[in-house]
């Protein structure tokens, strides 16, 4: 069996979505195994984007595909893209979790209420209602994907969340949720995905003992997880290899490879400490270059020199088994190219990344500086990757060799461009 993992390395918005596309061509099954709408992720063939919220990444190249239990569902939001692939003549083999569960209006309304509330406190989410639905799920009085397909059931569900959410809203001058409109919309949602609602633990499970090739797609990155990143500036599940585990019903022992994905620089969406951040003119520069604005939100990221230090403890609690380099051309044109390889607090070099924001406001990066590579334009880019890794610049070689060593694991494909012609794969980890 082959069972691989690909996680985002750092704050999100790594490349994920290409390089998912990249492997799904050798894969059987293509899983989503956590998050919500929240996440996006681009995907760019032949000169068509792609831009996707819950599909996996897989999903254009005709792949069966896979939204596992761990996944937040938005019903509108997966129709919508649904009927996207389909102006595009293509016909997902979907399966989607009866255990996964569903947003609901209230959800979203709650996330903007919630955020206003807090203030200066704020997460800064994006306000799609994915850290109310999962505070339900805790709840244990959630909605899942396989109560829309019956009536009885979700109408008591129903009666239940909003006897407690009505008089919350009212409190805060909002108008109450009428039980029958949403039952009725959420009836015929359950009627429109009827034909993918499964048992997908069972499916995986044995797709994966019949030797099937299955790639598990991450969704944001591992220092945004709920338990393991830096909270509370992060996502409400848990963005790390283990969810791939516990989004799917997949026994890790069934995981053979975990790939994390690593931006050349650092970029983030939200608030929350970046140790590297640029806010200068190189910074400006990266993010206009790297097109660094959010899929889902459209919102500025925050850009930053690449952070080593931070990317080891990501390596640490996910144990990669190699790294993808992505966005390498955007770098190109700088004269210099610092890494962070450390971080000192009181003049005391830390031994790892600390996890909290008040330390990580404190924290002093330590700096190598490396020598930047030419700028090509997208073309010769385009035919560098064609003639392969022996080709692009020998400063970019040094670079990646220092990222190598330092981590302790192996750089496996270079990505110098959005397509999935501007890839180089270095290492063959299959």
């Amino acid at each position: 069996m082959v069972g691989v993992v690909i996680i985002g390395a750092q704050w999100g918005d790594e490349g994920k979505g290409k390089i998912t596309d990249y492997y799904a061509s050798k894969a059987d099954l293509v899983v989503r195994f956590q998050g919500g709408n929240n996440a996006g992720h681009t995907v760019v063939v032949d000169d068509k984007i792609f831009k996707f919220h819950l599909l996996p990444s897989g999903s254009i190249q005709g792949k069966e595909i896979i939204i596992g239990n761990g996944v937040v569902i938005d019903p509108s939001v997966l129709l919508k893209e649904l009927a996207e692939l389909e102006k595009h003549k293509i016909k997902p083999q979907l399966k989607i979790s009866k255990a996964a569960h569903v947003i609901l209006p209230f959800h979203r309304l709650w996330d903007e209420v919630e955020e206003r509330l807090k203030e200066k406190e704020a997460a800064g989410t994006t306000k799609r209602g994915i850290g109310p639905v999962y505070t339900d799920k805790i709840g244990r009085y959630g909605v899942r994907v396989g109560d829309l397909l019956h009536k009885e059931i979700l109408e008591k569900k129903l009666e239940l969340m909003l006897k407690i959410k009505n008089d919350i809203f009212e409190l805060f001058g909002e108008r109450p949720f009428n039980k029958d409109v949403l039952l009725k919309e959420y009836l015929e949602y359950g009627q429109q995905l009827k034909k993918y609602i499964t048992d997908t633990v069972l499916y995986l499970n044995q797709a994966l003992d019949a030797n099937k090739w299955v790639l598990f797609e991450g969704a944001q990155g591992a220092l945004l997880g709920i338990d393991l990143g830096v909270y509370p500036y992060g996502t409400s599940s848990n963005t790390n290899a283990g969810g791939a585990c516990t989004g799917t019903g997949v026994a890790p022992t069934k995981i053979s490879k975990i790939i994390g994905i690593v931006k050349a620089y650092l970029s983030r969406v939200g608030k929350g400490p970046v140790v590297t951040e640029l806010t200068d003119e190189i910074g400006s520069k990266i993010r206009e270059k790297g097109h660094e604005y959010g899929t889902t939100t459209g919102r500025p990221r925050r850009v930053g020199w690449l952070d080593l230090f931070a990317v080891k403890y990501a390596s640490i609690i996910n144990n990669f088994n190699g790294i993808v380099l992505t966005k390498l051309d955007v770098l190109g044109g700088l004269k210099k190219i610092k890494i962070c390889t450390g971080y000192e607090l009181n003049g005391r070099e830390l031994p790892i990344m600390p996890v909290e924001p008040y330390i990580l406001e404190k924290v002093q990066p330590k700096y190598i500086k490396m020598e930047g590579w030419p700028d090509y334009p997208d073309e010769e880019w385009t035919e560098v990757a064609k003639k392969g890794y022996q080709a692009i610049p020998e400063t970019m070689v040094k670079y990646i060799q220092k990222i190598e060593t330092y981590l302790n694991v192996p750089v496996i494909i270079a990505s110098i461009g959005p397509e999935r012609k501007q890839t180089i794969e270095i290492k063959n980890l299959f």
